[in-house]
């Protein structure tokens, strides 16, 4: 069964606290990190963020060299590290943090094909297929990507499989179907009038 996770892509800490207010009825929350440089925009960053005992956190790190924060990462203590197959020393970041008990994701942007990044699959916790615009909310789905679902399923059938980018009440049944199991939604539920009304709404509808 799909879930709902919404995100929050703060630029700023007072934009940060405001988020994590907002989406106080949440207890699964996606935090975008960006450091400008592997994504157009920049996010606050590991040393800038916070959130209460007991949610459940995934921290999707849009960085070029994310292992010069391991030590910030592993102070933080998010239930799941969401890294780029893009990135470099994968396979040793993941090591290192399995030894705090933090799981791993990989992630992979709309030009990467499963099988170039099956090495990192097949460790992975959570494999996070990219169909939006990086580092931003409020883009336009390419549910092209969903025909990633198979091959990763094939690479690593115990992974969970995530969605990020542009999900919202027109094709997120789409989406659920596909066989993504946390959909990821920023603008539709942040920028929303009711933001719990939207989610109930999303997850009703997944």
């Amino acid at each position: 069964m799909s879930k709902i996770v919404p995100t929050i892509t703060a630029t700023t800490p007072a934009d940060y606290v405001a988020a994590l207010k907002k989406l106080a009825f949440a207890p699964r929350l996606h935090i975008d990190i960006t450091d400008g440089e592997f994504a157009p925009s920049r996010t606050v960053n590991l040393n800038q963020i916070y959130w209460d005992e007991g949610r459940e956190i995934d921290l999707h790190l849009m960085m070029k060299r994310p292992v010069e924060w391991l030590h910030q990462i592993v102070a933080l203590h998010p239930n799941l590290v969401i890294l780029h197959a893009e990135g470099d020393n994968l396979p040793q970041i993941f090591e290192h943090l399995r030894k705090f008990d933090i799981k791993c994701g990989v992630a992979i942007l709309p030009d990467t094909e499963p099988e170039t990044a099956r090495e990192i699959i097949e460790i992975a916790d959570q494999v996070l297929i990219f169909g939006g615009y990086l580092g931003y909310q409020g883009g336009t789905a390419d549910l092209a990507n969903l025909r990633k679902v198979a091959e990763i399923k094939k690479i690593n059938p115990s992974a969970e499989i995530a969605w990020d980018g542009g999900a919202n009440v027109e094709n997120v049944s789409e989406i659920a179907t596909a066989g993504i199991d946390i959909i990821n939604v920023g603008a539709a539920i942040s920028h929303a009038e009711n933001p719990e009304d939207s989610y109930d709404n999303l997850n009703e509808l997944v």
